[in-house]
């Protein structure tokens, strides 16, 4: 597809999406509509499948994803992330959650054998492992599992994780901006009584002193920092066999370059390629919807089915407790544990948009994003990233046993 065509075609949709948002004051969220285009689009065939590819901002997504986690971590204080514990235990117990819920879905599937069933499928715990793997993780777990899947020959069970991915975000997406949307709105009275501090505007926050020298502080000396920064969260990741993930390190180090006045608050705020590169890695939400093909969603329509119900029912009810448990609202606690459906930047752009749809003020969009926010950020790394990582490393022995 011509390069400038397919660039424009992504724009609009974004375009019509974010205006779509605005619109419904967030009740259908930006991603949410635009992977409804998307899908529709990929599947009736009017957008070819080389589009996000063409457009070039696919590639640049995947170079400054990095980059914008970096970003993030100088948003947060030391303090913000110590506070956040609480978040970390609901996102880890939420993955025990799927896992718990799934595992009782096995024995919807029939819970022994299933030769003759499903192609490609030795029993029903392959599709609990598949479905744990995909629902609380990243595109890190889908590739655990499909490595598993194949060297044992089962082709059902490696797709089966793949289309989960690429879907995922259809429940995840209206579901978060439903859920936030009511916290946002509780949060409003809570900063209009008095019991929300008014956070620093960014404006005042950027100004802090930053140990960088001027020559540095251009867009291209910022970018060029921010991008060492993320190869040595590569270096890291690699050394330790992906045990600390690069995206996991990378948020850290912005947290602690924050922390030590090396980088600034909201350190690519102000450049002039920041707009750019939220848009491209944006793109990234969307790439696995040009893979979906009606036939395989047809052909694993019950164990898709069976793998959402379950797996929600199993966040929203571990979730819950354990956050009601640890003095979080309910509201607060699901948002929490859907994030494992979508990881970030879905994290990011969904408490953006329930503060601005709640907030009357700048002040008080500030101070309901600023209460939201970290607790989706660090949510997002604690299922995405971090537990489901190791959850699916370990259970992914089991496929085909």
């Amino acid at each position: 597809m011509n390069p400038v065509l397919a660039f424009v075609v992504v724009m609009a949709v974004w375009t019509v999406s974010d205006f779509v948002a605005k619109k419904t004051q967030s009740l259908l969220s930006s991603l949410f509509v635009a992977s409804i285009i998307f899908l529709v689009g990929f599947l009736t065939g009017i957008f070819p499948e080389d589009l996000l590819a063409s457009a070039s901002l696919l590639a640049l997504g995947g170079v400054v994803v990095g980059f914008i986690i970096v970003h993030l971590g100088t948003l947060i204080s030391v303090d913000d992330f110590k506070r956040q514990w609480k978040t970390l235990v609901v996102g880890i117990v939420t993955v025990v959650g799927i896992g718990v819920l799934l595992w009782i879905a096995g024995f919807i599937f029939g819970g022994g054998r299933q030769e003759g069933r499903y192609d490609g499928v030795a029993q029903a715990l392959d599709f609990v492992i598949a479905g744990v793997g995909a629902l609380s993780g990243g595109t890190i777990s889908v590739l655990i599992i499909q490595e598993a899947a194949l060297d044992v020959g089962l082709t059902a069970v490696a797709v089966f994780p793949v289309l989960i991915a690429a879907l995922q975000g259809l429940i995840g997406f209206p579901l978060t901006s439903i859920i936030l949307r009511k916290e946002a709105a509780r949060l409003k009275g809570e900063y209009r009584a008095g019991n929300l501090a008014t956070p620093v505007s960014e404006e005042v926050a950027a100004v802090a002193p930053s140990k960088l020298p001027a020559v540095l502080q251009t867009t291209p000396g910022v970018l060029m920092v921010v991008g060492a920064v993320v190869l040595v969260s590569i270096l890291i990741n690699n050394a330790t066999d992906g045990i600390l993930n690069t995206f996991v390190v990378a948020l850290i180090l912005g947290i602690v370059l924050r922390a030590t006045g090396v980088f600034k608050t909201g350190i690519l705020n102000g450049i002039d390629s920041f707009g750019l590169m939220m848009i491209s890695i944006l793109i990234l939400v969307f790439a696995p919807l040009a893979t979906v093909e009606v036939a395989d969603v047809t052909a694993l329509a019950f164990p898709l089915l069976i793998a959402f119900v379950f797996g929600v029912a199993g966040i929203l009810l571990f979730a819950a407790i354990t956050g009601k448990l640890l003095g979080y609202t309910v509201s607060m606690s699901i948002a929490i544990g859907l994030t494992s459906l979508y990881g970030f930047p879905g994290t990011m752009i969904l408490s953006q948009e329930a503060a601005k749809g709640a907030g009357e003020t700048p002040e008080e969009v500030a101070a309901i994003e600023g209460e939201i926010l970290p607790k989706m950020i660090v949510a997002g790394f604690s299922t995405v990233t971090i537990t489901s990582v190791v959850v699916t490393g370990i259970i992914a022995s089991g496929i085909g046993r």
